[in-house]
């Protein structure tokens, strides 16, 4: 893409927009921005990090929109009577989603590498990133989270990877329709389940996601991605499974507390031993997700699982942040029913107490998913596990609070499970560490608020005075 234009990011912090800045300064684009956290001083080594890039940063005030030539790219979560949104109306400026930038640079791709589904697109897309990077692709990444392998005091924040090859691999987000927008030459459908939508507007993006790819490759253990791979010419499908039939199969599984390892069956050929650096069956499908994908964009295969061996993971997916007095503190993404059940049923493999500290990501995903995490709550929890949560994480804006976290406390007691509501965060979290005893695991989970790293930096100094 040709950037002949300045862009300015409303929310320039936000998990999808700072990567897509730094891929447009990684470009050559003159970009600058404005966020509330940055305002309220929070998270100041995120913002030190995009200034380091070049990138200019400014008050959510209006004083960064300068000229009618600014491309705006804001979310749809930006409110219109945000000052920036305010000054862009009245010099008429052109704007852009987040998602509607994104799919124009993946679109214009040579090699478009595309990650969809409910579950684990961030791991998939991370995978993906550094196969090609270290078989020597020079890929471009579109990341929601930090990769680990990419990571340095120089750039602590690196959720995007600019390179020079012809890919550019992007996880794709389903929860606005734009994934409609994007159009892959490899596609990669790791799970359909209930999380920002009804079922049945999710098959139907995902459906037609994966119909535009020139490769689709889709996990046939989760039941709705295997009727949608019946849906594909046999040709364009490269199916993955664990221990059943399929094009990629992973058998032989070996779990480790912050590992795992497997044997890749692949056609006729013979076994080939993979061996993880993240833990959990999850992870197990998503590197066949992953390997499944960098094959179908010519890497070979014995290539791919020497490189996967050397993924270190990423910030917040299951991250080990420290021990202290015998208790360990593990940071987690785990915001929908499924993506916390894996980490449960991770954890749940090796012996040891969990005490969860979950904050949920806000009050309408509360909503739909209310029932969901209640049953997933009752069947996950062991009988001495804790759960605690506080109130959703709330960052500005006009919200309905019909459901609270109050209630799904209540409902999840109700089952039998030993679970409190504790309102203030860090009150919530030092309830834990006082609780906390030599084995047990602390959890902090949730999504949409980088601060919980913070709070769970602060435990283990809490436990360790």
């Amino acid at each position: 893409m040709q950037h002949d234009k300045p862009y300015f990011f409303v929310g320039i912090g936000g998990s999808g927009m700072m990567p897509l800045a730094m891929i447009l300064a990684g470009q050559g684009a003159t970009v600058a921005g404005s966020d509330r956290s940055l305002d309220a001083g929070r998270l100041p080594a995120k913002f030190d990090d995009l200034e380091r890039r070049g990138i200019a940063l400014f008050a959510q005030d209006g004083s960064g929109i300068t000229s009618p030539d600014q491309i705006l790219v804001a979310s749809a979560a930006i409110e219109a009577s945000v000052p920036d949104m305010v000054r862009a109306a009245a010099l008429g400026n052109e704007r852009m989603t987040r998602a509607e930038l994104n799919a124009a640079l993946f679109n214009a791709a040579p090699q478009s590498i595309g990650v969809a589904g409910t579950s684990g697109k961030s791991t998939v897309t991370g995978m993906i990133g550094w196969i090609l990077h270290a078989c020597g692709r020079d890929p471009t990444v579109m990341n929601g989270a930090v990769m680990k392998n990419f990571a340095s005091p120089d750039a602590p924040f690196a959720s995007a990877l600019v390179g020079a090859g012809e890919a550019y691999v992007s996880e794709v987000d389903e929860s606005d329709g734009s994934i409609a927008l994007y159009r892959p030459r490899v596609a990669v459908l790791n799970n359909v389940s209930l999380d920002h939508m009804p079922m049945a507007q999710l098959i139907a993006l995902f459906g037609a996601f994966i119909a535009k790819a020139g490769t689709a490759v889709v996990n046939l253990d989760n039941g709705e991605g295997a009727a949608l791979a019946m849906t594909l010419p046999a040709d364009r499908l490269t199916s993955f499974a664990i221990e059943r039939d399929a094009d990629l199969v992973a058998r032989n599984l070996e779990q480790q507390p912050f590992g795992a390892a497997f044997d890749l069956h692949a056609g006729g050929a013979a076994p080939v031993r993979v061996t993880l650096q993240v833990p959990g069956r999850h992870n197990i499908s998503n590197a066949l997700a992953a390997l499944g994908a960098v094959q179908a964009a010519g890497v070979p295969l014995d290539a791919a699982v020497r490189a996967i061996a050397g993924f270190t993971g990423l910030k917040r997916r299951f991250e080990l942040v420290g021990e202290a007095g015998g208790v360990a503190v593990i940071d987690d993404f785990g915001h929908n029913p499924d993506k916390i059940a894996a980490t449960l049923d991770t954890l749940h493999a090796f012996p040891g107490r969990l005490l969860l500290l979950f904050q949920p990501h806000g009050y309408g995903p509360l909503k739909v998913m209310r029932g969901e995490l209640v049953a997933m709550f009752a069947s996950k929890l062991g009988a001495d596990d804790l759960l605690v949560l506080p109130d959703p994480v709330y960052q500005g804006g006009t919200v309905t609070r019909e459901v609270t976290s109050a209630d799904i406390v209540a409902d999840v007691a109700a089952t039998g499970r030993r679970a409190l509501h504790i309102p203030d965060r860090e009150a919530a979290a030092a309830h834990l560490a006082a609780q906390a005893r030599a084995g047990d695991r602390i959890v902090i989970m949730g999504a949409r608020d980088d601060t919980l790293s913070l709070l769970a930096q602060d435990m283990i100094d809490q436990m360790s005075g």
